[in-house]
């Protein structure tokens, strides 16, 4: 990520903490506001939900009364919260919190969220009704699968980024093809890129060693089965009671609930049904080091160490004295 222009030491300073799941972001961030004056903006796509949770990890109510969270249970779960909701109301609380006397930290994993903040949206076209229930018959009749090669044809870097399952940014993708004739990513490419009105000071916590975080990620997805009250599986068994909701949603395509819904589906045991969600968290943290390792201004630090707040306070300091 880069900072907003050449007059960054005039603007007022921001703080993204990225990283993979189970990296101790929250952690980190809440030491942080020990020492310094936060305000904390969620950047994650599943903390927006309302009754979800056990399967996000969400931050305790002892800790959002400890330190102002923001982007926390704005949403009902059978709604759809959009990339561009998400930089809109980021732009508005960080103006509001530094307007405050306090710091903005951007808490999260989810990359497309800041990716989106730090280099603006793009002018693509608007969804179209008609083409869209086309590509949900095509998806019916042939598989999601069969779109994802299709597209692999067309826009072979936007197919190599997305899973062979993931219906709604491959049908998105596709619809963009139809609509303009371009493939998303060369769009994409050509997009102007955005200043912030803020300096942006990119922090994202890796794992020296992956077997660490992966480790640390069964032991979560077990927490989160034996919590209190039935644990994520009862969570899951009442958002399906309410009737409205179902797989399609984004909000029950989240990591763990999807495998839960299916697991209440009896499409498998208990012990495929831990297996499968640890697996599916897995494979969502190496996406997002993927997506990391794509910012070469970041500033990494190893999220197995002990005093990673310590570092990162030590960062902003730094970045305060040197104005840039």
């Amino acid at each position: 990520m880069r900072n907003a222009g050449s007059n960054a030491a005039a603007r007022p300073l921001a703080v993204a903490i990225m990283g993979p799941t189970a990296s101790g972001k929250t952690g980190a961030a809440l030491e942080i506001a020990r020492h310094l004056r936060c305000e904390i903006i969620s950047v994650d796509s599943a903390l927006v939900y309302r009754g979800m949770d056990i399967g996000t990890a969400k931050p305790t109510l002892d800790e959002r009364a400890a330190v102002p969270h923001h982007l926390i249970d704005i949403l009902d779960p059978a709604d759809a919260y959009s990339v561009m909701q998400f930089r809109d109301d980021a732009l508005r609380l960080v103006a509001e919190i530094t307007a405050r006397g306090a710091l903005p930290l951007l808490v999260g994993g989810t990359m497309l969220y800041f990716k989106a903040l730090r280099d603006g949206l793009d002018a693509l076209p608007q969804a179209d009704a008609a083409l869209r229930a086309e590509l949900d018959r095509e998806a019916a009749e042939h598989g999601v699968p069969a779109l994802h090669a299709r597209l692999a044809t067309i826009d072979p870097d936007t197919a190599a980024r997305l899973k062979p399952n993931d219906s709604q940014r491959i049908q998105r993708a596709l619809e963009i093809f139809q609509l303009t004739g371009q493939p998303m990513s060369q769009l994409l490419a050509k997009a102007p890129k955005a200043e912030l009105p803020f300096s942006l000071l990119p922090i994202a916590l890796e794992p020296s060693d992956r077997s660490v975080l992966h480790a640390r990620i069964a032991e979560r997805f077990d927490t989160m089965l034996a919590a209190p009250g039935g644990g994520l599986i009862e969570e899951v068994r009442q958002l399906r009671a309410r009737g409205d909701l179902h797989l399609g949603l984004p909000s029950m395509r989240c990591v763990g609930y999807r495998q839960a819904w299916e697991y209440l589906d009896g499409d498998y045991d208990l012990p495929t049904l831990r297996d499968k969600g640890i697996a599916a968290t897995r494979q969502l943290a190496k996406r997002q080091l993927t997506w990391l390792r794509s910012m070469p201004d970041r500033i990494a630090l190893d999220c197995l160490q002990a005093d990673v707040a310590g570092q990162i306070l030590q960062r902003i300091r730094m970045f305060s004295e040197q104005g840039e």
